[in-house]
């Protein structure tokens, strides 16, 4: 199951239970290694501990929480070696779902839609990080769903929120220049122009990559 799965209108309690504990790791309340035990969490969230242990063996599936041998289920972190290989994979992935997103000649309108949105992100008050956020999954996942493969789909969504969870919109030189390389992704979508939006996806992503390096280095 994916988490879009998880992530529908009309949410189970099982869901959610995810959808709470993913939103604390995606937004930094729960940090890196903090232990997930049931009861405490059952406690917490005024649950039983059968959706949380639903909601852990989710997160786990998608690599946010890990299990130690022998211990309690704890936040997984993301290492820069980590991040690195996730950028490389997506590159590999995202730059020909966006090819395919090209040549596909699906509807256009949710691209539109979100071309308006980045477009007042750039001439209005910046959102806040949330919002943004929200924008950039949007863009990603409507570009692979356009390429027409689920898996593709699914496994760039994971990754997508590795990328998040190692981010935390800890880069904010980032925000202008990625609404621009976004809005060139879209535009070369629009224009049908597969080989324009290969390489506006290229650069976005390897613009990422050193983004992060260069935040790492030289981190104040």
């Amino acid at each position: 199951m994916s988490p879009s799965d998880y992530l529908g209108s009309e949410p189970t309690l099982g869901k959610s239970t995810y959808q709470r504990i993913r939103g604390m790791i995606l937004d930094g309340t729960l940090v890196p290694g903090t232990r997930l035990q049931e009861k405490a969490f059952a406690d917490r969230l005024g649950v039983s501990r059968t959706p949380v242990r639903e909601a852990i063996a989710q997160l786990m599936s998608e690599g946010l929480v890990a299990k130690p041998a022998g211990g309690a289920p704890v936040v997984n972190s993301i290492s820069l070696s980590d991040i690195m290989e996730i950028l490389h994979v997506r590159r590999l992935l995202e730059c020909e779902a966006t090819r395919q997103a090209a040549l596909s000649g699906k509807p256009l309108d949710e691209l539109l839609e979100l071309r308006s949105e980045i477009k007042g992100f750039l001439e209005g008050p910046r959102p806040d990080a949330e919002t943004h956020a929200s924008v950039d999954r949007r863009l990603h996942l409507a570009l692979a769903r356009m390429a027409g493969s689920g898996l593709l789909t699914e496994l760039i969504e994971n990754l997508k929120t590795k990328t998040i969870i190692y981010d935390k919109g800890s880069i904010p030189d980032r925000f202008e220049p990625g609404c621009h390389e976004h809005l060139a992704i879209i535009d070369a979508v629009i224009a049908r122009d597969a080989d324009a939006a290969l390489e506006a996806m290229r650069v976005h992503l390897t613009n990422v990559r050193e983004a992060i390096i260069l935040h790492i280095s030289q981190p104040f």
